[in-house]
């Protein structure tokens, strides 16, 4: 992750669908540059997605010395359910307003 290396690229970051591990290879995680992560990040996960449960991601956070905020959305996979209008729909919203309140609040 470039953000990790240049620090100043960024303000923030939201990151969508972290792909943590490759689906059903928990033990293969892709965590080496996130405690080089100096800047607040808003990640966003299905809980059902199968690059990384809940805990999985929660506990990947943990390792960034920044603050993070972690966005789960609901009966989502991967796409975050951007493949189904109305649940894609319910996503951007939700992912929107976190934006917003983290990034944007004054």
């Amino acid at each position: 992750m470039l953000v990790a290396e240049e620090h100043d690229l960024a303000d923030g970051l939201l990151i969508l669908s972290y792909p943590l591990h490759p689906p059903g290879k928990p033990a293969q995680l892709r965590t080496q540059h996130l405690p080089k992560i100096r800047i607040p990040a808003l990640f966003v996960q299905g809980d059902k997605d199968p690059f990384a449960a809940p805990a999985e991601i929660a506990a990947a956070l943990k390792l960034i010395p920044a603050e993070t905020s972690l966005l789960i959305i609901e009966n989502a996979g991967h796409d975050l359910g951007f493949r189904r209008a109305a649940k894609g729909q319910d996503a951007v919203s939700k992912i929107v307003s976190a934006f917003r309140e983290r990034f944007l609040a004054g």
